[in-house]
């Protein structure tokens, strides 16, 4: 499935932080361009006090602010025809990989809620299905960070937006292994040559260095990836 459009809606808090880096270069143009669309509504509109309360203690106590469920539930239901998954940002969800990306990418768009403080009452996450997504372990001040990541991610995915369908085939984790090192002019900087069969013009001999340094620099540097390519290796050849 190949998508003509990509919409993102953000929920969010602070609704004025988009489209912030999105706005430039790749993500920027597309977005110009009409690949992909972003619309975002604030949180607090859909509060029913006259204060816009979003948040409340904790049940059981504890420090800082959750987000209340019925406000968001509402805020959610506002988009309820709004075609793709429901994204949370949480450091609790399954980490970002490229098989999520790609996968992001195929839907028509997709919803995110971007949490603050504590984070959202888990009632409204279970009750609506929604994907918990995680970019790393460590912690953010809020999900829209990480709300641009995973946008960032997914639109250089589309279609047309990087020119070259093989501009993102042979990058990192695309085919499970770390990407290779890169070259470019001065073959000779500092008195330090640049691999010399990069300059060969023998195609097949500068992908097979590719490929090998590409599985060095993965043995080396992320053992549990070189685990995982070695598995999905053996898996291939036992269904041949």
């Amino acid at each position: 499935m190949t998508v003509s459009q990509w919409d993102a809606t953000v929920l969010t808090l602070f609704p004025q932080m988009f489209p912030g880096p999105l706005a430039s270069s790749l993500a920027g143009k597309s977005l110009n361009q009409g690949v992909w669309t972003l619309k975002t509504l604030d949180i607090r509109d859909f509060a029913s006090d006259k204060h816009r309360t979003v948040d409340d203690t904790p049940l059981g106590g504890g420090v800082g602010m959750v987000l209340k469920p019925d406000v968001v539930a509402a805020a959610l239901a506002h988009v309820g025809d709004v075609p793709g998954p429901r994204i949370y940002l949480t450091p609790r969800g399954r980490v970002l990989d490229q098989q999520t990306v790609r996968d992001l990418a195929e839907q028509p768009g997709a919803v995110f809620l971007c949490g603050r403080y504590e984070g959202v009452d888990q009632r409204v996450i279970d009750e609506t299905d929604m994907m918990e997504i995680s970019i790393g372990d460590y912690i953010l001040s809020g999900g829209e960070p990480a709300a641009m990541i995973v946008m960032d991610a997914v639109v250089r995915l589309l279609p047309g937006v990087m020119g070259k369908e093989e501009g993102h085939r042979d990058e990192s984790f695309e085919t499970g292994l770390l990407e290779h090192a890169q070259y470019t002019q001065p073959r000779v900087w500092q008195g330090i040559e640049a691999p010399a069969v990069l300059a060969s013009g023998h195609h097949q001999k500068i992908a097979e260095w590719r490929l090998a340094e590409a599985k060095r620099e993965t043995r080396e540097r992320r053992v549990d990836l070189w685990e995982q390519y070695l598995q999905t290796q053996q898996t291939q050849k036992t269904e041949k």
